[in-house]
Formats: structure tokens, sequence, C-alpha cells
């Protein structure tokens, strides 16, 4: 539906202003199509719930055919930042969405980029920082972004995303700002909640107000003018390179009122820099952020009927702070309640709390009580009780003279016994966990182990690691992988799980899945934080401080991409040679934020960002071979495994246990089914991926100290076959058989067929 909306004051253009389509679309939906009217030159991201959908629409718009942008998935957040500064530097329009602890993975970059100067827009689709872990709305990342030196605009709205994103490029490119700006909405408030928008039809109108990309300033790519960028300073540079940076902040602020009302002449939405409901008489009032402040307008209207005067403030750009405007608005305010999503622990009030008391001190003349409450942490729900609850503090105030408790958190509670976390089973250790079938021997002549396995049938007895109950999706491959592994591992396990689906399924507040000891950590420090209570637990034992019958076996967990983001500190755990074994379960993508690609999704299969349309056949380079890549870390042991070969896989967890707890540090990489994802049938997980060792896909070898066996040959067996016979039990690469798409096929069998042949000659020389 395209409605016309007419000439209501000063116009860029002539007569009518441009026709808008009416839709209903959430703020994600929203900020990727203000990036596609752009068209940007380049997107570098890394999923994380809430903004992954982003780059996934993008993605699914990009196979259509409907922008030209570059998107390039990193292999964390850290790079994605460094991917965008790069293409920055050269000139380009650049283009980021991220969230939470990705936000702070990527920190360290971010004043990199303004204190260069060099503009791009990102996306924070604001979300809880953890530990623990919490995915749902909160704005304690967007707090860590204050002192960044980016403008940063709020958007309460799918329709404000929209607007914003669209200003913000032109912020970003200003003569007179030339800095990276962010654009912060609410974490499934705003991010998935669908809503009335409009968006213009044209996207050239889009293009024309953003104006041509801003050439004035040195890039990387030219040649007859070559620069330095970033060099190395002394003081006194530094401080003036930040006073510049300064000084174009603030003028930010004056250049966004300019943008904002050539863009209210154009669409007809406006957006001041605070937003102020009913404020021209008020005299209680809340400052609230984003989605909140909506709410409590509605409660205004009905304290307003009371003949209470009450008033809502919300920014809708807090970088630089407006402080001149929130005085103008608290000049006659008698008590103001400023609600925040996040803390600054041990400050007495969080951030915005102070810096509102510190606009107010400069007005010698304002009174203003100011109250602060901590609410909505990790997405918890603001409803209309609660902003009643708001006003009414702040009303006490007004009423007393004098805030009794000017800092408290709302909406905690003193806890329920009766739901924390309790014992169900009795503890399990030590002998629990030993069959007593199975034999280890390191043979000299060969400088490997000989192992001895029991029939399956007899390691039935052998209690599971992880109780039944946890919430994983029927068919998932997950767990009868690490059953399977851990079948092989004799006594106690201390066990870390990176964030991913065996993390989230297994350990939801107040419940957990985990008999033996449980650690969590993030993708990207999962293996160094292992390393740390290895080490802890042989120096502890060393010193006689902790007394154990036998020693543990450290295990990390990861998977869902975690190979991706934590292969650096992976490798470098691996260079260390710890005793502890990375055991990676492949389901071949980032299956827990929604099935995005990851480095081990295969050529051509589809993801939500490696989707399958005119313009795009599904992912577009080769997976990655992680256990090679371990496995030119020189540690002791690699492997590969699947449960549809479990004398296999026990052969191998038992050797892994051994040199974890002998020599030094193993990887291994199981391959697993997600039906989910995959596109699959429940039922037939364990054959699905059989025919992924049978293709020689996943072959199933083993690296012992330096020397390749490979322990199943589908060739010798005869069960050899070709990958098509593995595709097409998959939803997610069944266009891969299609005739027009024979070239990809043949170039995914050509890469199988080549690594299988250097693995076949790494097997028959075991000096490769």
């Amino acid at each position: 539906m395209a409605i016309n909306y007419q000439k209501e004051m000063g116009s860029v253009l002539e007569g009518q202003r441009p026709e808008q389509t009416l839709t209903f679309e959430s703020g994600n939906e929203m900020a990727a199509m203000a990036a596609a009217q752009i068209n940007y030159h380049i997107m570098g991201y890394f999923p994380i719930t809430p903004s992954t959908e982003v780059a996934q629409y993008l993605d699914a718009m990009k196979s259509r055919g409907e922008h030209d942008i570059v998107l390039i998935p990193a292999d964390g957040e850290h790079g994605s930042a460094g991917i965008c500064y790069g293409a920055a530097t050269a000139g380009a329009r650049v283009f980021n969405a991220t969230s939470a602890n990705g936000f702070l993975y990527m920190l360290e970059q971010l004043p990199v980029q303004s204190g260069t100067r060099f503009p791009m827009v990102m996306n924070l689709v604001t979300r809880a920082i953890s530990g623990p872990l919490d995915i749902r709305g909160d704005h304690s990342d967007l707090y860590y972004g204050l002192n960044i030196g980016w403008p940063i605009l709020l958007a309460r709205t799918p329709q404000a995303v929209y607007d914003m994103n669209i200003m913000a490029l032109r912020l970003a490119e200003h003569k007179d700002v030339r800095l990276p700006v962010l654009v912060a909405y609410d974490g499934f408030f705003t991010s998935h909640q669908k809503r009335r928008v409009q968006y213009f039809t044209d996207r050239t109108v889009v293009q024309n107000f953003v104006g041509p990309r801003n050439t004035s300033y040195p890039h990387a790519l030219d040649p007859k003018n070559p620069i330095t960028i970033g060099p190395y300073m002394n003081d006194p540079d530094l401080i003036n390179n930040n006073y510049q940076q300064s000084e174009a902040i603030y003028r930010a602020g004056e250049v966004y009122l300019e943008i904002m009302e050539a863009y209210k002449a154009l669409s007809g939405r406006e957006y001041p820099i605070l937003d102020l409901y009913r404020m021209d008489d008020a005299k209680v009032a809340l400052f609230l952020l984003n989605s909140a402040a909506e709410t409590a307008k509605d409660v205004v209207d009905k304290l307003r009927a009371k003949g209470i005067k009450a008033g809502v403030i919300s920014p809708n750009m807090i970088r630089p702070f407006p402080a001149k405007e929130i005085r103008e608005a608290l000049a006659n305010v008698k008590a103001v309640l400023v609600g925040e999503r996040a803390d600054s622990y041990g400050g007495h009030g969080a951030n915005l709390t102070h810096e509102i008391k510190s606009a107010l001190q400069d007005d010698k003349a304002n009174k203003t009580i100011v109250l602060s409450r901590i609410f909505g942490v990790g997405g918890k729900d603001f409803f209309m009780d609660d902003a009643e609850a708001f006003f009414q503090m702040a009303i006490d105030a007004m009423e007393k003279g004098y805030a009794e408790k000017p800092f408290d958190y709302y909406g905690h509670t003193p806890g329920n016994p009766e739901i924390t976390m309790k014992r169900v089973l009795e503890p399990l250790y030590g002998d629990a966990f030993k069959s007593g079938l199975i034999t280890v021997t390191p043979n000299e002549d060969t400088g490997k182990l000989h192992v001895k396995i029991p029939p399956l049938r007899s390691l039935t007895k052998k209690p599971k690691r992880i109780a039944s109950g946890h919430g994983a999706c029927p068919g998932c491959g997950i767990f009868p992988g690490l059953e399977m592994f851990f079948k092989g591992i004799e006594g106690d396990i201390v066990a870390l799980f990176q964030t991913g689906c065996a993390m989230v399924v297994t350990t939801g507040y107040p419940y957990s899945s985990h008999k033996q000891t449980y650690i969590h950590n993030l993708f990207q420090n999962g293996a160094p934080t292992l390393s740390g209570v290895v080490e802890a637990f042989h120096e502890l034992k060393r010193r006689g401080e902790i007394e154990v019958a036998d020693d543990f076996t450290f295990v990390m967990v990861t998977g869902d991409g975690g190979m991706d983001i934590g292969m650096g500190p992976a490798i470098g755990t691996a260079l260390r040679n710890h005793k502890m074994i990375i055991l990676e379960y492949d389901n071949e993508g980032y299956m827990n934020t929604g099935s995005q690609l990851s480095y081990s999704t295969p050529l051509g299969h589809m993801t939500s960002t490696s989707n399958v349309g005119k313009a795009q056949q599904g992912k577009l380079f080769h997976h990655k071979d992680t256990p090679q890549i371990m496995a030119a870390t020189n540690i002791p042991y690699v492997f590969t495994g699947t449960e549809s070969y479990p004398q296999d896989l026990l052969k191998k967890a038992a050797k892994a246990q051994w040199y974890a707890q002998n020599v030094g540090m193993v990887y291994g990489k199981i391959l697993i089914a997600c039906p989910l994802n995959w596109k699959s049938p429940d039922e037939l997980g364990g054959e699905i991926v059989g025919d992924a060792v049978n293709s020689c896909f996943f072959p199933l070898y083993e690296v012992e100290n330096g020397v390749t066996t490979i322990t199943f040959d589908p060739d010798e067996k005869g069960k050899r076959v070709p990958v098509s016979e593995w595709l097409k039990s998959l939803g997610k690469s069944k266009h891969m058989l299609k005739p027009e798409n024979s070239e990809l096929l043949a170039a995914f069998q050509a890469e199988v067929d080549r690594r299988w042949s250097i693995l076949k000659a790494k097997h028959e020389n075991p000096l490769l």
C-alpha cells in the first residue's frame, strides 16, 4: 500500500513529498531496509542475538538482487569491527550491527575509528551483558559505548530505526563531523516487534537525501596521495587530536538538528534532541530511554486526568549529551526519576543519572530532586503499573521535598527458596564413572597408543554425564555425540561449555542438566578459561592444597561456530599445550543464534546468512578444516569422529583422555546432525552423518604425535559415495543437486576429493 504526503512545510522538493509505503515491520527489518536503500559498500558482521536479523534480512535481499552491499561474515565481532574500519579507511560507506558482549568484543577498535575520524553507521540492538548469560534487552551494552567518541542516536520505534539510520549516515559524513555514528534501539522490544512504519518507495529519495559520498578527506586508496593512518603520537599531539574529536562530537549535536529539520521536511517525521511528552508545565517527570518511554506516556495521560502534572523525557541523542536541553526541560520540574536499564556498579546511580545531575548543577536556580532507579535488567518487562510506581516515587519526593532513597533497584525480589537450584541427583564421582573395561597402553615402538574397548553393551551401565530434561530440539545430534564420547572417558571430568546450543539448553536457571562441574564462558574465551582451571588444579595439587584421588579430565565443549570466534585463543592454548581436551561438535553453522553461516558451513549450503536466490546460491566459500589447523600446532593428538562409528569414537576418546592427562592438549571434532537447520528428518541423524563420512566430506582419522592415520577408509570398505548422496538428505543443500547448479556441485565434489587425496597421502607417508 502506498500513500502520498502533501507538503505541510518547507520541503526540499516542490509540491508533494515523495511517495512512502505503509507496512508493518520490526526494527531489525527497518535497519536492513535503510541500509539496502542507501546501498552501502561493505558490511562486516558476526551473528549475535538480537541484532543477527539485520544481516539475515540483508543477505536475503542480496540473494534476490535488491542491493549491492558486500556482506563479509567475520570470525567474530572483533574481526567485523576491523573489516568495517578497514573499509572506512578506504573511503567506502560502511555498515554494521551488533549486540551485548559482541559490542564489548569489538570495543577496543571503536575508539580507533572515531579517533582517526572515519565515518560509518553501526546499529546497536541493545542486550544484557553477561554473565550470567541473558539474551534479552537492557542497556548495559549501550553504557559501555558512552565514552568511545561516537555520536549516539536512540530509536524508540521501528519507524525511528529506519529514519535515524538514514539521518545517521548524513551526520557521519558531514564535513564538520566526520565521525562514526551509533544507532541504538532495544533488543526484542524494538528489534523484533512489528509496528506500523513508512518507508520511501523509491530508494533514490534516500540516496539523494544522504547525498554523495564525502570524498573531501584523504583515504587509503589514493596512490597519488599516500597517507599515514593512526600514527604513534606523544604529548601534546594526542591531546590535540582528542580536542579536535571532542569539538567534532559537539558539532554533531548542532549538525543533527539541521539534518533533522531537512528530514522532517522530506518525510513529515521529526526527532528533536529530546522527545518531550507533556512537559510544558510538568511538575513530576520520568527520564527514560527508548521503548520504556512509550509505555510511560500512557501513564502520563492517566495521571493528567487526575490533575497530576506529569511528563516524560526521552532523548533521541545522548552523545553529545543534551545538557542544555535537559536543563531547560527540568527548569520547573520538582522531581524527576531517571530510570536506567543498566547500573554503574558502586556509583550510587547509573551513568545518565549522574550526567543529568551534573547538567542541573550548572543551573543554580534549579532545585529538581533527582531519583535513580535501575529497572528492566535482562529484558524484564516494563508495564504501565511500573511506570505508575515510578511516578509515585517522584510524587512522594516532590511532596516531602527530598528523596528518602535517591538510588535503588526496582523490580528485584528477595528470591524464593522453593525455586533455587536444588540437587535432584546425588553427586556421582570417581568410581561411578569408571567401567574398568577400557585399557590404554603406550607402544614405545610405534609412538602410538593401543586401546582396548569392550562391546558397546558393556558400557551401557556407565551413567550419562548429562541428565535427561534438557531442552534440545528433537533429533539434535549434540548429546548422542557427546555421550558417546564421554563413554570412553573414565573418572571425573570438569567441563567448560562455550556459548552455544549445548550450553543454552542444559543450563536454563534454576535448572542444570550437568552431573559434574560445569563452567561457562563466551565463544572466544573458552580455551583460555579452561587452561586457567587446568593449571590451577595442578599447582594446587603440587602444593598439597587440594586432595583428589585421581586427576580430573578437563574437557572444553565447543560448537555453533565457536571455533571461528574462538580459533585464535584455541590456537594459543594449543601452543601452550595445556593438559585438556577441546571437543568441537560441528553442526555446520551458528545454530544457537538462528542458523547463520559459520566457517564450517560447506560450500553452497543454505543458512540464514547464505540464502539461495537468483543472485546467490548459498555459501560462497569452502568449509574450514579445523582438525588440520589444530594439527599444525603440533599438539600430541587430534581426531575426528561421529556417533555413526561408535567404536571408532570410543577408542579416540580413551586416547584423548590419556594424552590430556599425561602429555598435553587434545583437539577432537565430531560431526553431529542438526535436523532443524539442516532441514532433515529427525530420526535420520545417524544415517546422515554416516553418509558424510562415506562421501569423504567428513573423513575419520587421527593425528597422533604428528602421524596421520585414517581410521575408516570408505574406499577400502567399498562404501564410498559421491557427496550428492549425502546432500540429498539435507533440505539446506538440495538446490545444489539441480541441473543449473551442476558447476557448484562439481566444485564442492572436487574440493572434497582434493582434501581426501591429501589426507590419504599423509596416511601413507608418516613424514607428511
